[in-house]
């Protein structure tokens, strides 16, 4: 597994302002959005695409394009949603499957609950979006079933990470066989007692959506 820290002042910028107690639901979703974009740049460096030949007002010449099957998608239900706009801003022609999983908040364990994807991921790229690797019980359980369907490529997208999660998420992903890269705005301190990221910006679906009891 790789991870991928983006070190750039834009993202830095962005990122402190998401993490301000003091910012609303509103701007933190349009600055989440903007954020995810910038990550999905660099998450995409390695998409897969085939050679085109096309004809300029100048001369012919040889381009690129998408490859097939194309690229999917999957914002990890609730809060990746709000991760979702800024990635299909920038890769608009990927499809997007929606996977539901919720984490018990005594074991931390992750369940899954919903799904919404091909049965058969044989040949595909996956590009996962969740806002926080934690614990990374929910992230190392998504990239599984995604694996278990055939994808043979994931890239993880997260706007911040703990320590414990990564170490977890290698540790219990280390017998797949399928590249698997987490690109990731900040590499926190710790995950305090409650397996919440320190210093991080708080519950990532409460912030972008509010509280739901």
């Amino acid at each position: 597994m790789r991870t991928h820290v983006v070190d750039h002042p834009l993202v830095t910028h962005k990122l402190t302002t998401l993490r301000d107690e003091r910012t609303d639901s509103p701007t933190f979703r349009h600055l989440t959005d903007e954020l995810v974009a910038l990550l999905a740049y660099e998450a995409t460096r390695d998409v897969r695409v085939t050679p085109v030949e096309i004809t300029t007002p100048v001369a012919p010449t040889t381009g690129v394009r998408l490859a097939s099957p194309k690229p999917l998608v999957v914002p990890i239900l609730r809060a990746g949603l709000g991760m979702l706009d800024g990635f299909m801003r920038l890769l608009p022609t990927a499809e997007v499957g929606f996977l539901g999983m919720v984490r018990n908040e005594e074991t931390l364990e992750a369940s899954t609950y919903a799904n919404r994807l091909p049965d058969d991921l044989s040949g595909r790229q996956c590009y996962v979006l969740d806002p926080m690797l934690a614990t990374g019980g929910t992230l190392a359980a998504a990239i599984r079933f995604l694996v278990d369907r055939g994808a043979d490529h994931i890239t993880a997208i997260c706007l911040l990470s703990a320590p414990e999660g990564t170490a977890r998420l290698e540790q219990e992903l280390a017998d797949l066989e399928v590249p698997v890269t987490v690109v990731t705005a900040a590499m926190d301190e710790r995950l305090n007692e409650h397996g919440y990221i320190v210093p991080g910006l708080g519950d990532a679906g409460d912030r972008l959506y509010g509280v739901v009891d």
